[in-house]
């Protein structure tokens, strides 16, 4: 059975694409899990009313990643965007990663 009763072929009768449905559903989760750091950073026991040191500086790790990983992905999109408006053709595969 798959999401929204259509097939698993990649797309069913009312024009869903499954597949599609199915990465977004798992990017989704992907990206809910980074934003929830209790689990990597934030202890489950609360003794103090605020962060400890450890704490804190693992949140600053998680943050200083997303951020350097945000800024490249929009550098290579800007480039993906001017090259298509110059009329070049950008490379055959994903963001080039």
């Amino acid at each position: 059975m798959s999401f929204l009763g259509g097939s698993r072929n990649g797309s069913s009768a009312s024009g869903v694409n499954t597949d599609k449905i199915e990465m977004a559903i798992t990017e989704l989760d992907t990206i809910t899990d980074f934003f929830q750091p209790h689990g990597r950073c934030i202890t489950p026991r609360y003794t103090d009313g605020e962060l400890n040191k450890g704490e804190m500086v693992c949140i600053d790790r998680c943050v200083a990643k997303y951020n350097d990983v945000q800024k490249k992905v929009g550098e290579k999109i800007q480039s993906r965007g001017a090259a298509a408006a110059g009329g070049a053709t950008p490379g055959a595969g994903g963001l080039g990663f």
